[in-house]
């Protein structure tokens, strides 16, 4: 994985676990790779990857059975969707309307390229 430094490291794993969720590699209830195993493919530390784990967890989009393992949740979808609408409009879309405004752009303007 290529890590890019404008974010934290957890942070890109939580992303990458989470498009697998979204994409449907991942079911809900369905175990994912271990701490070790991802940690191992990634060659990051597992401490990292436990991180984001914790990360995940505490937003309810993967839960972990004490012994077994951690497992998608049943509402990550929609919660993991939800977390990037939210993402997009508090991070992304200011400085996309600021663009616009300084090149006169309107959302008609845009309306050719919508697919």
């Amino acid at each position: 994985m290529d890590f890019k430094k404008q974010k934290p490291i957890y942070l890109q794993i939580a992303d990458t676990l989470c498009e697998h969720i979204v994409a449907g590699e991942w079911e809900a209830d369905q175990r994912i790779p271990s701490v070790r195993d991802v940690a191992s493919e990634l060659g990051v530390n597992p401490n990292t990857v436990m991180r984001t784990f914790e990360y995940l967890q505490s937003r309810e989009i993967i839960y972990n059975r004490r012994g077994v393992g951690f497992f998608v949740a049943a509402e990550a979808k929609p919660t993991i969707v939800a977390l990037h609408k939210e993402e997009f409009v508090n991070d992304e879309l200011p400085a996309i309307l600021q663009k616009m405004r300084i090149l006169g752009l309107t959302l008609d303007d845009l309306r050719p390229y919508a697919t």
